[in-house]
């Protein structure tokens, strides 16, 4: 069974540099996410959100299935009685309770799980569980999410960068100095990501960002849309980077 890593241990950036970790946990990615992989629950049509809550409570008390059961309905449902069931479970050993934790916390978003959440992020060894957070961590406007964010954008295998850019949008909303520290790093990544859903995804969040930004990285952000408008190898870059600059008004600067 998987566990967390310790966080005295070898660092996220520092296994990112190794290829045999990196292989492996792309091997992670590709395969069916694990929610996808229960069953469907069991309850009636007819129950309605306060009934589904009040069972869900009394599963998150249960054994291991039961647990999942109850978190595969607060990542769908708010109800924050959920909170002080749902904080324990981000410290299970198995890593499909500690990812579906995560997602329901990204629901149901509690002040006090937010280091805790950081902390998976930074050190959790398992790619779906990181994943997860980097989604979950949109929901935080916490100042301490917009680095561990922009460090996993840097740093992490695919599918957790993917989201970590798309999350990145939304803290940077938060004030303009969190859109200029993260439009720095979307950017970059735009430039150098070797995968293409990542830099259609730092086009997308550039995009959300762009009114916070000042002139000069507006340009910066023109340019590159317009050289990747005419000149990119990856067709869905491409459309990404012709929609964002037609959602700019600009239109003329790639035909």
């Amino acid at each position: 069974m998987t566990k967390n890593k310790d966080p005295n241990k070898e660092s996220l950036a520092e296994i990112a540099v190794d290829p045999d970790v990196l292989a492996r946990e792309l091997a992670l990615e590709i395969e069916i996410d694990p929610l996808e992989q229960i069953d469907e629950d069991n309850f009636s049509k007819g129950l309605n959100i306060t009934q589904e809550c009040n069972a869900a409570l009394k599963m998150l008390e249960g054994n291991r299935e039961e647990r999942i059961q109850g978190l595969r309905i607060f990542c769908e449902y708010r109800d924050q009685r959920s909170f002080p069931l749902l904080l324990p479970l981000l410290d299970q050993p198995c890593p499909v309770e500690r990812m579906s934790a995560v997602y329901a916390l990204g629901r149901n978003p509690c002040p006090s799980a937010v280091q805790k959440l950081v902390s998976l992020l930074e050190t959790d060894d398992n790619a779906y569980v990181r994943r997860a957070t980097a989604w979950s961590l949109a929901n935080y406007d916490n100042q301490i999410v917009l680095k561990p964010l922009i460090n996993a954008l840097k740093n992490d295998v695919a599918a957790v960068r993917l989201w970590s850019s798309s999350s990145l949008a939304e803290i940077g909303n938060v004030s303009s100095k969190n859109a200029e520290l993260a439009a720095e790093q979307l950017l970059i990544s735009l430039k150098i990501d070797n995968e293409s859903g990542v830099r259609s995804n730092c086009i997308w969040s550039l995009c959300r960002l762009f009114e916070k930004l000042d002139n000069t990285f507006q340009e910066c952000f023109v340019d590159e849309c317009t050289k990747i408008a005419l000149f990119d190898k990856e067709p869905s870059v491409m459309e990404e980077a012709k929609t964002a600059l037609d959602s700019m008004g600009m239109q003329g600067f790639y035909n």
